[in-house]
């Protein structure tokens, strides 16, 4: 759950950061650390089992009926991470990724966008060649410090726990279109 008590951590300026959620078409996710707090479950069958947060579907969602797309891109390979997918509507979904600036590449062509109409939200050194390349790089608030450093907003939720949403409200709220997406539930 998103403690409003916190804020998240901002390294660039507002302008900056209004300028360039301006310009997001596309929000890229991880998924292990950023939809999940990074557990895996594994029963006594090998099956493996990952929690995901119920804000984060929500704001995804809200996302996307504001019209802009959604994307993983995730280092593993999870039948659990086609279900969320599938269930989210999130259409591009690149698992198994070896390298996630060519993984990006991938996406822009498939997506119709450039990296500089992308956010992602990641949490770990593999996330570092994506968050480089995007228009805005943003991480979890129990990301890696190396992670930290690149990443312009820090949110104030650890991966799991609310990130993606308060990622997702960020943006909006810096677009000018987060009292828009409310409208839709606050009538």
């Amino acid at each position: 759950m998103i403690d409003l008590r916190e804020k998240p951590v901002l390294h660039w300026s507002d302008d900056r950061l209004n300028s360039a959620a301006g310009a997001v078409k596309l929000l890229a996710l991880d998924v292990d650390g950023v939809l999940t707090d990074g557990s895996i479950y594994i029963d006594h069958e090998g099956r493996e089992f990952k929690r995901y947060n119920v804000r984060d579907g929500f704001a995804i969602r809200v996302w996307e009926k504001m019209g802009f797309n959604c994307a993983i891109i995730t280092g593993r390979t999870s039948e659990s991470v086609l279900h969320r997918a599938v269930d989210l509507r999130i259409r591009h979904v690149i698992q198994g990724s070896k390298d996630k600036a060519s993984s990006l590449n991938e996406l822009c062509q498939s997506a119709g966008v450039s990296a500089g109409e992308i956010a992602y939200l990641g949490d770990d050194w593999p996330d570092l060649p994506a968050l480089k390349r995007v228009g805005l790089p943003m991480c979890v608030a129990d990301a890696s410090d190396d992670v930290k450093a690149r990443a312009a907003v820090i949110t104030a939720s650890r991966g799991g726990h609310g990130a993606v949403r308060e990622a997702v409200e960020q943006i909006l709220k810096r677009k000018g279109l987060l009292e828009k997406a409310l409208s839709f539930y606050d009538t």
